[in-house]
């Protein structure tokens, strides 16, 4: 781990995210960290009857990197990609999650 914050959700934008007929979806952004929030940009939603669902997508310009979280409930999990910085998401209460960047030097070889 390279440094980590909490952050705390927007519930009713979670809602709106979690459901695959809500479009179009409003601007969305993640603040991660050194004040960057790239926008969010959904290519999938995959929504289950047991109120998980699974989104999918990519940042908008200029940032290259694509994103999946898996919400259930008001728990979001998810893991980031933004160029070679690899960021994932834990859990710590209702609407709040640790993000954390992760150490590419620790992480396991392909």
């Amino acid at each position: 781990m390279l440094r980590d914050r909490e952050i705390e959700l927007d519930l009713p934008l979670l809602h709106v995210l979690k459901d695959a007929g809500a479009r179009p979806l409003p601007r969305m952004t993640i603040e991660l960290f050194d004040n960057a929030n790239p926008e969010l940009d959904v290519s999938s939603t995959v929504s289950r009857i047991n109120n998980t669902a699974v989104i999918r997508g990519t940042f908008k310009p200029p940032v290259q990197g694509d994103f999946t979280f898996v919400i259930t409930g008001n728990l979001l999990i998810g893991t980031i990609q933004i160029g070679d910085r690899i960021y994932k998401t834990d859990h710590i209460a209702n609407g709040r999650l640790r993000l954390v960047e992760l150490d590419p030097d620790k992480m396991p070889r392909d």
